[in-house]
């Protein structure tokens, strides 16, 4: 299965006919790409799922229709298991940042989290998931953003990285983090749920 946003509504595109949740199901082979982001753009729905006989064909057919922008980022625990968040746009969300050329994925992960917030000594734990969002900047673009769980045992004052527009940098306990995810984005939503899961 492969979850894929705009505007936090998913397009589901799956080839599992057990049906989750409330949203259409339609055949990917019958829809064209253009009316999908017409209908979660345009009209009263909550998403869409995309029923596919063929997952990873369809997949990468889906795949054509966009520019990819790979991007990494990270789950950052300290040694008190709190969880690092940064403040952008007025909303809680996850330090990450495009993949720079010949870059690896892990390094640009790292440097991602310590340049945005102002943090060394970070390592990373595992993988956690790939997440993938739409958004629209010179035509359509699938922002994919590989997220690692990383820890740092970093003490000293954390420095937002005001050049890209976040405010604020912190380490928020499970209650505070429960509060700032009423005010995130979906697939910052699915990194916290897929670390919770592990």
């Amino acid at each position: 299965m492969y979850k894929v946003f705009i505007n936090d509504k998913p397009i589901i595109v799956t080839s599992s006919s057990k049906k989750e949740n409330n949203f259409p199901v339609y055949l990917f082979k019958d829809i064209a790409f253009d009316e999908i982001v017409y209908k979660l753009q345009n009209e009263n729905i909550k998403g869409i799922n995309l029923y596919s006989v063929d997952l990873e064909n369809d997949w990468n057919s889906f795949l054509k229709n966009l520019k990819v922008v790979p991007a990494a980022g990270g789950l950052v625990l300290n040694d008190e298991k709190e969880v690092l968040f940064i403040y952008r746009n007025n909303i809680w969300d996850l330090p990450k940042g495009r993949i720079e050329k010949g870059e690896t994925i892990e390094t640009a992960a790292i440097r991602e989290v310590e340049e945005e917030c102002g943090i060394c000594n970070v390592s990373i734990e595992k993988k956690l998931l790939i997440t993938y969002h739409i958004y629209f900047q010179n035509g359509i673009r699938l922002k994919e953003t590989h997220w690692f769980l990383m820890i740092s045992d970093f003490k000293g004052d954390l420095k937002p990285q005001l050049e890209e527009g976040i405010t604020d940098v912190v380490f928020k306990n499970e209650h505070q983090t429960k509060e700032a995810l009423q005010n995130t984005y979906a697939n910052i939503k699915l990194v916290y749920d897929t670390y919770k899961d592990f």
